[in-house]
């Protein structure tokens, strides 16, 4: 039978999937078949998975760290914002429809036989399952009906660990205010505790740790350094999302709502001597920008008011006349286009709407969604890149007769006459190294490309070398159950 262990947070953002990750790393090399999974997930960075659905990008992450393809069986809950009060819910990898927050409130007690079939399938191949948390069990306000935390762990009979965010300030409250609010058979479910995101000499929070120990019972599994590498890993939260990089190059990448899929940038980040620069709202494009790329969107009508809201069409307009050249992909492809016609009212109120008009092509949105791993070529280099798409709407127009892509035999994406603006629905275009490196080649890069691929395996890698020093794995798989 599978073990399982499930690694909760005092708060969000404290590090657990990364701390997943680096855990199913160590423990596949330690030759255990490990899988990852978290029953709840709210990201609008998926992964498209091999059975024909998608799952959050930080268990795509983990998927690849335990060696395995990822599957919707990894993530069955899967919440999607597309406004401020309502998400898509996806469960088991397809979408059965857009809930306000209050709505899904009253629908999570039945999903928990989905995520409990999940669990239990991907469990009965494999020797141990590291289960990720999301946001925190503090917050007893949601425990009722809760599948994210304790209401899972307790349905499906497994241990916690808790871990805090040292950075943030204020552990010991975090995890000692946890263990104080929490009722009494949650709180025993805990069984030891972690501190994450250490900077400089660990040794100085020993007393901290001992405290903490002291106060809740719970064992001490170790203090964790701040991993240095952490940004070679791609990136799940919107919040995580900075510019990088001081290359010759540089790609302005406008910071969208409801911003999407944006695991593009890792790629173009990783090349040193290109920069990525995040324009956050209120902030103009950069003059200086060699190109600016549109990233995907979750609501691309919502998102194309906002672009203009922030005054960007006008900086793009400018940067074009200066000899820039622009990139959108998915939603940002639509934006690019004359028009958006949304007849069904999928993304909010009926009708069409004018887009940013540097392509001449259209879309009409559609309820069925397109989700695929694809292979394709790049007609200029010949380079061959894996990609996937998952979007909503069809594309059409003048300018797809200028397709820059091939995909299984038929075209595919626009560009202008030109050839300064393009798009594509194509994402992960850029884990190509050698697509990425001729696409760079057209801003005066040549040669020296990274090997992108290898080098977030040899970041997995370093990071169970970091837990393996600093935590005690040992003592975490002693404390994992039979489920």
């Amino acid at each position: 039978m599978a073990k399982a262990i499930m690694i909760q947070g005092a708060g969000s953002n404290v590090g657990k999937s990364m701390l997943v990750a680096g855990i199913a790393r160590a423990f596949t090399r330690r030759g255990l078949k490990v899988a990852p999974f978290k029953p709840q997930n709210m990201s609008n960075n998926a992964a498209v998975t091999a059975d024909g659905g998608e799952i959050g990008r930080a268990q795509a992450l983990q998927a690849r760290a335990c060696e395995l393809r990822p599957h919707t069986d990894m993530n069955p809950v899967l919440l999607k914002p597309e406004t401020d009060q309502g998400a898509q819910v996806i469960v088991q990898g397809q979408r059965v429809g857009t809930l306000k927050a209050r709505d899904y409130g009253k629908e999570k007690p039945n999903l928990m036989p989905k995520v409990l079939e999940s669990f239990h399938r991907l469990a009965s191949g494999v020797d141990l399952m590291v289960i990720e948390g999301a946001g925190s069990p503090a917050e007893i306000n949601l425990r009722r009906g809760d599948i994210a935390n304790m209401g899972f762990a307790e349905a499906a009979g497994v241990p916690v660990v808790l871990v805090g965010d040292i950075d943030r300030g204020g552990v010991i409250a975090q995890l000692v205010g946890t263990h104080a609010v929490l009722p009494p058979e949650d709180r025993d479910r805990i069984k030891a505790f972690a501190v994450n995101k250490f900077r400089g000499d660990v040794s100085l929070f020993a007393e901290g740790s001992k405290e903490i120990a002291r106060r809740t019972g719970w064992v001490d599994l170790g203090t964790v350094p701040w991993f240095q590498d952490a940004h070679r890993l791609p990136a799940e939260d919107v919040m995580d999302i900075a510019s990088r990089g001081d290359g010759r190059v540089k790609i302005a990448v406008p910071k969208l709502s409801r911003i999407a899929n944006f695991d593009d940038l890792d790629p173009l980040a990783a090349e040193p001597d290109v920069t990525v620069e995040i324009v956050e709202p209120g902030r103009a494009l950069p003059g200086d920008a060699d190109l600016v790329l549109i990233p995907g969107t979750k609501s691309t009508i919502g998102d194309l008011k906002f672009f203009r809201d922030q005054g960007w069409d006008i900086d793009l307009a400018a940067h074009l006349r200066r000899g820039g050249h622009v990139l959108g992909i998915c939603g940002g492809y639509q934006m690019l286009g004359q028009w958006i016609d949304d007849p069904e009212g999928i993304e909010g109120h009926p009708g069409r709407h004018a887009a940013l008009g540097l392509l001449e092509v259209g879309t009409r949105m559609q309820g069925d969604k397109r989700l695929a791993e694809v292979t394709a070529t790049d007609l200029a280099s010949g380079a061959e890149v894996r990609a996937y798409e998952i979007h909503i709407g069809r594309t059409d127009g003048a300018d797809m007769k200028r397709a820059w892509l091939t995909l299984e035999g038929r075209p595919e994406g626009a560009q202008s006459p030109d050839g300064r603006v393009r798009g594509c629905y194509l994402h992960g275009l850029f884990s190509s190294d050698a697509f990425r490196a001729a696409y760079l080649e057209r801003f005066g890069l040549s040669g020296g490309m990274t090997d992108f691929d290898a080098g977030v395996e040899e970041t997995l890698d370093r990071l169970a070398d970091h837990l393996e020093a600093h935590l005690d794995l040992d003592a975490l798989y002693a404390l994992a159950q039979e489920v």
